[in-house]
């Protein structure tokens, strides 16, 4: 709940206080976010602190180029609209984490590299009787298609200048992380990229991204929506982002998304979040530049060869 709130130039300065205790949060776990959950959403340009002077959101709005979104949305939107994972534990809302057949398909999609080897990846290795150095891949899009990539990483740097901006004593301690690894969003303090598209995340708390770091969320939108506000339900605030929009947050406090309600049938929100990955630095921060490009060879030819085998590979 609010319990101050003034103006500072052209930004709302807002003090929050918690609804529920820490340990009442616990059952927002494998829950939505509701109407009753939250007493006021942000619509303009707000810095958000708890009533521990704890910081807990910038937004911002309109500060993102509509050419780079553009050519984001462009290169991405097939793969992310069509691309689906039972694999998202309580952000999908589940409550069988660990069932993945009976999971709810969302439309959430990692660019950049990550830490997990695919259960496929797996397969193949053990199959070729091989395994590889380093407990990390370049993701299967970027993999795929490095050039779409390349253009939509522009967007991606002025979310990281942005952070820098917003946020530099977090950011020096991230950006410091990230020159440690060639396994990056090249010139950002960022490994990771995740895309969802129109997913209503459940409740949660983010794991596996640099605690020194700060989160962020921007969104591009396509069509009319109500809802899908990004809350923090143990505070009762929610906050409206749209097209052009940034928000930063501490993902390691309770966060989630309201309902959308679609105006028209072509309503889209995708939803992209940038960040360090812990395990994705801690396993290749000693990794030279010609060994990072070796490893990433290796990964991408694990399926290859198997395509060679089958006589596919001469034609793509």
């Amino acid at each position: 709940m609010i319990i101050k709130k003034e103006k500072k130039g052209n930004i709302d300065i807002i003090i929050v206080d918690k609804d529920k205790t820490d340990e009442e949060a616990e059952n927002f776990k494998h829950s939505f976010c509701s109407g009753n959950q939250i007493k006021e959403i942000i619509k303009e340009d707000a810095d958000v602190y708890t009533n521990e002077n704890k910081l807990l959101l910038k937004f911002r709005k309109n500060v993102l180029s509509s050419k780079e979104i553009k050519n984001f949305y462009d290169n991405i939107i097939r793969f992310a609209s069509k691309s689906y994972t039972t694999n998202r534990g309580i952000a999908s809302g589940t409550k069988k984490k660990f069932n993945i057949r009976e999971n709810p398909k969302v439309y959430s999609n990692v660019l950049g590299y990550i830490d997990i080897i695919s259960p496929k990846q797996k397969y193949l290795l053990k199959k070729q009787n091989k395994t590889l150095k380093y407990n990390v891949r370049e993701c299967r899009f970027n993999m795929e298609n490095p050039e779409k990539f390349e253009e939509m990483v522009p967007l991606i740097r002025s979310i990281d200048k942005e952070y820098k901006k917003l946020l530099p004593e977090y950011y020096r301690k991230q950006r410091k992380k990230a020159n440690e690894t060639h396994f990056k969003i090249p010139n950002t303090s960022f490994t990771t990229i995740t895309t969802n598209y129109n997913f209503r995340t459940g409740i949660h708390k983010d794991k596996g991204d640099d605690d020194e770091g700060f989160g962020n969320l921007s969104v591009i939108t396509k069509g009319e929506y109500d809802g899908a506000e990004t809350c923090f339900p143990q505070y009762g605030i929610g906050v409206d982002v749209r097209n052009g929009d940034i928000l930063f947050m501490d993902v390691h406090e309770w966060h989630g998304n309201m309902e959308m309600k679609k105006k028209t049938k072509d309503a889209e929100r995708l939803s992209i979040v940038c960040y360090l990955r812990k395990k994705v630095w801690e396993n290749t921060r000693k990794v030279g530049k010609k060994e990072m490009m070796k490893h990433n060879k290796t990964v991408k030819n694990i399926g290859h060869r198997e395509k060679i085998k089958e006589g596919v590979a001469k034609f793509e």
